[in-house]
């Protein structure tokens, strides 16, 4: 029976937290840190960075989208504090802010134009940055599964089979990200990438402790799908970097726009 005890403490304790997410390509997850101008604290070693800025970038949500609606279910925040930290930690870009910022300086303006402002305060217009680029994330959250590492914690000979329990409910946990990285001038889309991360955690510890006889624990079930996201939105953004290293922009015979090169009859590219 002491053997029995030492195993339900170690299970519990076990039960008690889960795995810390990683990246699917073996790279850490965690967002810290900070970023002024292009100066950086004690950001995440597996971040990405550029030894200066491509150009200026605004980031926005599709909040009609189905997985926005998807953080809520999950309480998390929107994306765009998170992917900012990402985007200035790097120094790829510099972000521009078309959210509260643009409706806070457009109030200075009309403030200024009352002449409430002081004299001197330079709230003169003309001074905004244009968005060279947009990036626009998505989610995709994945449906727990049996992540097939049961086998070893279902032999424990001294206690007859004991664990399966918790080795049939032992599940893993992913989620996959998109950064579409978009022209505002021409509204082309530069680049695209997917990233994606994933965690295990033991549930089932409360079948286990009723088995044992002893009750009123409940089921483990509680996963951090916040670091999840985290992290495959690290592993979108540096494989999304790491492509841009070596960009080379498309060209299409006549211009882009121009009538592309698969003509239909009666187009303007003829038919072949």
């Amino acid at each position: 029976m002491d053997k029995m005890r030492i195993l339900m403490v170690g299970l519990l304790a076990l039960g008690a937290c889960s795995t810390d997410p990683a990246l699917d390509n073996g790279g850490g997850n965690v967002a810290s840190g900070s970023a002024a101008g292009s100066a950086t604290t004690n950001a995440n070693a597996e971040l990405e960075h550029c030894s200066s800025p491509l150009g200026t970038v605004e980031i926005d949500e599709d909040e009609t989208a189905p997985w926005y609606a998807q953080l809520a279910q999950y309480q998390l925040p929107s994306t765009i504090p998170l992917l900012r930290l990402f985007v200035q930690q790097s120094n790829c870009f510099v972000i521009v802010d078309r959210g509260n910022a643009l409706a806070n300086e457009l109030n200075e303006q009309q403030l200024n134009q009352s002449g409430e402002l002081r004299r001197g305060s330079r709230m003169q217009i003309g001074q905004m940055v244009s968005a060279d680029y947009t990036i626009t994330p998505s989610i995709n959250f994945s449906q727990q599964g049996g992540s097939g590492l049961g086998a070893g914690l279902a032999y424990v000979p001294e206690f007859g089979g004991l664990l399966s329990a918790v080795a049939g409910s032992l599940t893993s946990n992913a989620a996959s990200t998109t950064l579409l990285l978009i022209d505002n001038r021409s509204t082309v889309q530069i680049a695209a990438a997917q990233g994606s991360a994933h965690n295990f955690d033991i549930g089932g510890i409360g079948a286990l402790v009723g088995m044992a006889g002893g009750g009123g624990v409940g089921g483990y079930s509680t996963t951090p799908e916040g670091k999840i996201v985290t992290a495959a939105f690290m592993d979108s953004y540096n494989q999304m970097v790491d492509s841009l290293r070596g960009y080379q922009a498309q060209t299409v015979a006549g211009g882009l726009g121009a009538g592309g090169t698969l003509g239909v009859q009666g187009g303007i590219a003829a038919a072949k």
